[in-house]
């Protein structure tokens, strides 16, 4: 059975700029990477998820700083790169069928943010069929009023995001746990 596909999601340079407001979770670019190296280190499938926006002025518009992969976490030639345009990295990315056709069961899921990319990537996933996990701390969120114009910290926002998946669409786990899995 073929290892579990590591997918980034969106740790694009705009996501580390000022402008993107208050998050939690500071080592989560570490432990991407280090996640990143376990994988690369035993020729586990990798996934990048760039997120190319659709409105001008964006920072992630084509061609802006912003919409770039991490200087960290740069893809290499041989590791698979996604695009998309929503949230939901299956969305119109073929992602789906790539995983299958290498057999690829289960996926581990890293990135930003929580309670968006994240959360509507994990929910595609587990409804797909795919064993699913999402590592908490290889994940963070940015703070912003709930619907009721209730301001809710980062850690809230990041906190409900992982509960909402947990136990029914993916697993949340660790990267400690994930380096595990592999």
């Amino acid at each position: 059975m073929p290892a579990p596909a590591l997918i980034i999601i969106d740790m694009q340079k705009g996501m580390a700029e000022k402008r993107a407001g208050d998050r939690n979770n500071p080592g989560a670019e570490a432990a991407i990477a280090k996640t990143l190296a376990a994988w690369r280190g035993i020729g586990a499938p990798v996934v990048h998820v760039r997120h190319i926006s659709r409105t001008p002025g964006s920072v992630f518009w084509p061609g802006q700083p912003g919409s770039e992969f991490q200087d960290g976490l740069k893809p290499l030639d041989t590791e698979h790169v996604v695009e998309k345009n929503v949230p939901d990295a299956f969305v119109n990315t073929g992602l789906e069928r790539w995983l299958h056709v290498r057999g690829i069961r289960t996926v581990a899921i890293v990135g930003v943010a929580t309670n968006n990319s994240v959360e509507a990537t994990a929910r595609s996933s587990g409804n797909l069929g795919f064993k699913t996990l999402v590592a908490s701390d290889g994940t963070f969120a940015f703070a912003k009023p709930d619907f009721n114009g209730v301001y809710r910290t980062a850690e809230e926002v990041h906190a409900m995001a992982l509960s909402n998946l947990h136990g029914e669409y993916a697993t949340v786990v660790t990267t400690t746990e994930l380096l595990g899995a592999v």
